[in-house]
């Protein structure tokens, strides 16, 4: 099988599986993560593009937050899948890399990750869960646990551990400045950097304006 059509097997199988998501981490997010992931690899060169392409399609398989905490869940659904199409094995470890490597942890954590290929997927799937789109994400995944848009008198926890996220059942506004105000300096490449810092401008003026419109400000 080629490359073509190991990729378009594996974009079939996923929209398929997500299709029906209604957390914000549905199909037409992963096919954002998949294009983002094409961008930042033409621009940062080197990198196996079948296993970002891959990589960037299967980020999602088996998410952590739905699996108990389970930080290999989708790691081994990956390699699960990509044997069953006859993937190579060296292209399955570097998927695998790419997809134990997506998740975000805690703040300030120091992160290493394995390789360029899951440098540029990690900057594309922190990419989508800022700016306009991840606003709406946000707050569709706060939909979805069934959390309040905002409370005043619930303030954010600073330097956030992954054992207190993972039971944080806070409201909606809280989780900027837990999580997606943080992910600029997360960011692995230069091309990441420079597309991630236009959409945290974007959250911040959002802030602005639901404060002051919250506030009953004309």
């Amino acid at each position: 099988m080629s490359d073509d059509e190991l990729i378009s097997k594996t974009a079939s199988f996923i929209q398929e599986k997500f299709k029906a998501e209604g957390s914000g981490h549905d199909w037409f997010h992963i096919a954002r993560v998949w294009r983002l992931s094409k961008h930042i690899a033409q621009n940062e060169k080197q990198a196996d593009l079948l296993a970002v392409e891959l990589g960037a399609l299967l980020h999602d398989i088996a998410d952590w937050k739905f699996h108990d905490g389970d930080m290999e869940a989708g790691s081994k659904a990956s390699r699960k899948w990509l044997e069953s199409i006859q993937v190579s094995d060296d292209v399955i470890k570097k998927v695998e890399d790419i997809v134990r490597s997506i998740s975000f942890k805690a703040e300030g954590e120091k992160l290493e990750l394995p390789s360029l290929e899951s440098r540029i997927v990690f900057d594309a799937d922190k990419i989508d869960a800022i700016g306009a789109i991840g606003i709406a994400r946000a707050f569709a995944f706060g939909g979805h646990k069934g959390r309040l848009l905002y409370d005043p008198n619930v303030k954010p926890i600073k330097n956030m551990t992954f054992e207190q996220r993972l039971k944080s059942e806070t409201h909606t506004i809280n989780h900027f400045y837990e999580k997606l105000l943080l992910l600029k300096d997360l960011m692995q490449t230069e091309t990441g950097k420079q597309m991630a810092e236009r959409r945290h401008k974007f959250m911040e003026k959002f802030l602005e304006e639901f404060y002051s419109e919250w506030e009953g400000k004309i």
